[in-house]
């Protein structure tokens, strides 16, 4: 058997947690712990999602061998610890679009399902609901809003990942990550 790698990839807002979550549940799958120097979000547990470190710990473990891969993303650095990514698990993570030809390259089993929102409004409110701070809120939907224009207007951009949904916020967008999912574990049986 071969494990799944899920990358879920999409603009913020878009219902990456959600998926991530949904997939863990229904399908067996296990939530990778990413590490981040980033400080943690209100409602964020040390350990169940993201294991926060000082940037000094961050790059003892990459000295000590421990990290698969490595990146930076607004001004943070995120890293896959190796006995996840390269365990018999199907593993499901959330991950931004920029990093994946890399990923690839040391992972190349990893799977991406890309989500796309219908209304981008809704995206929108979503990020306006986690109450960040305002300039990092205004630099989301920035990103949010450059990431939604350039996705929504180059075509090579979506061939870059394994699987599109346009996500409605519903039950029918709910079977068609689950149904794509199922058969990537078929696949790997």
């Amino acid at each position: 058997m071969i494990n799944i790698l899920l990358a879920l990839i999409g603009v913020t807002g878009v219902g990456k947690s959600y998926y991530k979550d949904k997939i863990e549940k229904e399908l067996d799958f296990e939530k990778l712990k990413i590490i981040t120097n980033r400080k943690p979000r209100i409602g964020e547990i040390n350990g169940s999602d993201k294991i926060f470190v000082t940037t000094d710990e961050l790059n003892k473990l990459v000295d000590d061998g421990e990290i698969a891969f490595k990146f930076n993303l607004a001004g943070m650095t995120y890293a896959f610890p190796k006995k996840e990514m390269f365990s018999y698990r199907n593993i499901v993570f959330e991950f931004h679009y920029s990093e994946l030809e890399n990923l690839k390259k040391v992972c190349p089993n990893v799977k991406s399902l890309y989500l796309l929102p219908k209304d981008i409004n809704i995206a929108r409110e979503k990020l306006l609901e986690r109450h960040m701070d305002s300039e990092l809120e205004k630099a989301r939907m920035q990103d949010l809003n450059e990431h939604y224009e350039k996705v929504t207007n180059d075509k090579k951009l979506l061939d870059m990942f394994d699987h599109v949904v346009y996500n409605n916020y519903d039950e029918e967008s709910d079977r068609e990550v689950l149904n794509i999912v199922r058969e990537l574990v078929k696949i790997g049986e």
